[in-house]
């Protein structure tokens, strides 16, 4: 399971509708459950594909503050390996008959990339909205620690009291977008190291 966080105008039904848009096509059905703050899209391979094995993914958007949070799920691929073992074991017995199986294999491949896919097309919604991995302007704040007064990030000292701000300037993953203290090693949302 990969998750992402990516901040700026860009709302959940936003890359739901971007999701639909492009996978409602060929052997693929999508479907998308939830309300405005979650949505949860499914996308599944029809009941009877007319090629290839049969698959599932499921993307998690949900609402955070100043963004949205998009987790993509595991890949079901058992029927697409199921319908490459197929053709395997056809090519076997007989390798001409594998001209018979070219758009099964074709639909098989492009099965096993749908996850590669998707996270394309998430990574061109998302510029295509001008939100980022990047914190927002909103979220770019501090508050001072002696007098509690809000300050702009990159300030080195509090513009009320003058206190010095440097320890508590926060940054953002460099793998996922969450927001990390200055002198986290590893992200705790990802585990990646920084």
């Amino acid at each position: 399971m990969n998750q992402q966080i990516y901040h700026g105008e860009i709302h959940p039904s936003d890359l739901s509708r971007s999701l639909i848009a492009h996978f409602s096509r060929g052997n693929y059905q999508v479907r998308q459950y939830g309300s405005k703050d979650e949505i949860v899209v499914q996308i599944a391979t029809v009941a009877r594909p007319t090629s290839g094995g049969q698959t599932s993914l499921n993307v998690s958007i949900q609402s955070v503050e100043d963004g949205i949070m998009v987790t993509v799920g595991k890949q079901a691929i058992f029927g697409v390996a199921a319908s490459l073992g197929v053709s395997a074991l056809a090519a076997l017995k007989n390798p001409l008959s594998l001209l018979g199986r070219l758009d099964d294999i074709a639909q098989d491949i492009e099965s096993l990339q749908l996850s590669d896919d998707i996270w394309q097309l998430i990574e061109t919604t998302i510029r295509d909205f001008g939100a980022s991995l990047e914190l927002s302007e909103k979220l770019r704040r501090l508050e001072c620690a002696y007098c509690g007064t809000a300050n702009p990030v990159g300030e080195p000292s509090c513009v009320m009291c003058g206190a010095p701000l440097g320890s508590i300037q926060p940054t953002t993953c460099l793998h996922c977008g969450f927001v990390i203290a200055k002198d986290d090693i590893v992200c705790p949302n990802c585990g990646k190291k920084q």
